[in-house]
């Protein structure tokens, strides 16, 4: 019987030493799996978001008021019709 007993005590520390060996290993390896996850969302470009098709509302309105005041330099003679195009085409295009 003693016999029996040390063969049921060495099995029992050898399966719990593997069993501690085994979590040590798959506890290290999620360890590298969430480093490289991590690396992997932050080495990726945050998204753009897309630019509007449309210039805001604000943006318009000052083009608007620009426009105007263009118009009006042009119709008292301080800009030549070239020029009042020249500053229109510039005012669009920004």
């Amino acid at each position: 019987m003693p016999g029996l007993l040390r063969g049921v005590a060495r099995t029992a520390v050898v399966a719990g030493t593997a069993t501690a060996v085994s979590n040590r290993v798959s506890r290290r390896q999620q360890g590298r799996w969430a480093a490289q996850e991590q690396n992997a969302y932050a080495a990726a470009p945050a998204p753009q978001p897309a630019p509007s098709a449309e210039p805001s509302a604000p943006d318009m309105t000052t083009k608007i008021e620009q426009l105007k005041q263009l118009g009006d330099l042009k119709e008292q003679g301080v800009l030549t019709e070239a020029e009042f195009e020249e500053q229109k085409r510039r005012l669009l295009a920004s």
